[in-house]
Formats: structure tokens, C-alpha cells, sequence
């Protein structure tokens, strides 16, 4: 009986390998490239073997961290230590430690709160104005009255 193409990627070669390629950012279409096999069989590998998928979300989950990581501290700015080495036929090596300032991105900064608070701080926010002319649009009027008959008719059974 002919053996199946994902039994070597339940090894623990096979899933190690998984796992890299996701944290290095493959998507599922890249990693069933890699594998030789189509995006659709990728999927139900996934489904049914459950230490496939954990392999992917594993190595996704990583690397979506540290980039967010990433994001945060430069959105922050930080300090680092930089370290120079020289070297001298007179005096040997000399090691000179400088610290260093990388400040705050506001580009990232604003990246962050955008997808983060959306509320506060999407690209144009809703005013009380347009607010109101939703809550007075007439399907919207409407859909309140149903929901306030449905929740009377279910307290009054």
C-alpha cells in the first residue's frame, strides 16, 4: 500500500521544518509550494492532522509577537549600547561602548493606535452629527421598534 506525502511532515523533522517556514513568514500558499502540494491539501492536512496545524500557528504565533515587539519599541523609542572594536598595531584592541538613542516613531506610533484603538483613532472619526443621523435613519428606527417588541414579547410569555 503506497505510503502517504504527509506522513514524513508529522516527524519531528517534519513539523520543525513546518514551524520554520511559518515564523519566517511563508503563508500556507509559500509552505504547500515548499511541499509540493496544492493550497486545498495544505487545508485538510491542517484539519486532520492537529500537530500540523499546531506546527503553523505555533511558528505564525512567534514571529506575529515579535514584530509586534518590535512595533511597540520602536513606537516607544529605546536606548541600546553600541560597541566598537579597534584594533591598533601600537596600543592592541581597544573596545569603545557608546550609548545610543534611537527616539519614539511616530509613524509607528500611529500605526499602533489605528489598529489598536479604532475608536479614538481611526482616519475619520464619527461625529455626534453623523451619529445622530444614524440613530434617525428610518431602518434603523425600525429594527430598534422590532427589537423592543421581541424583547417585550419574550419577558411576557
Amino acid at each position: 500500500m503506497a505510503r502517504g506525502k504527509f506522513e514524513y511532515w508529522l516527524t519531528e523533522d517534519g513539523l520543525t521544518l513546518l514551524e520554520g517556514w511559518a515564523r519566517d513568514g511563508l503563508t500556507d500558499d509559500g509552505i504547500a509550494d515548499k511541499i509540493g502540494i496544492s493550497r486545498s491539501t495544505l487545508s485538510d492536512w491542517k484539519n486532520k492532522f492537529p500537530d500540523i496545524s499546531d506546527a503553523l500557528k505555533k511558528g505564525k504565533e512567534v514571529v506575529d509577537i515579535q514584530v509586534e515587539n518590535a512595533l511597540l519599541k520602536r513606537a516607544l523609542g529605546y536606548d541600546y549600547q553600541e560597541e566598537k572594536i579597534e584594533r591598533s598595531d601600537k596600543d592592541g584592541i581597544k573596545v569603545t561602548q557608546t550609548l545610543k538613542h534611537i527616539p519614539p516613531d511616530t509613524t509607528a506610533q500611529i500605526f499602533w493606535l489605528k489598529n489598536r484603538r479604532p475608536d479614538k483613532w481611526r482616519d475619520k472619526p464619527v461625529d455626534d452629527k453623523q451619529q445622530t443621523a444614524v440613530e434617525d435613519d428610518p431602518i434603523t428606527r425600525s429594527l430598534k421598534e422590532a427589537a423592543d417588541a421581541l424583547a417585550k414579547t419574550n419577558q411576557n410569555p
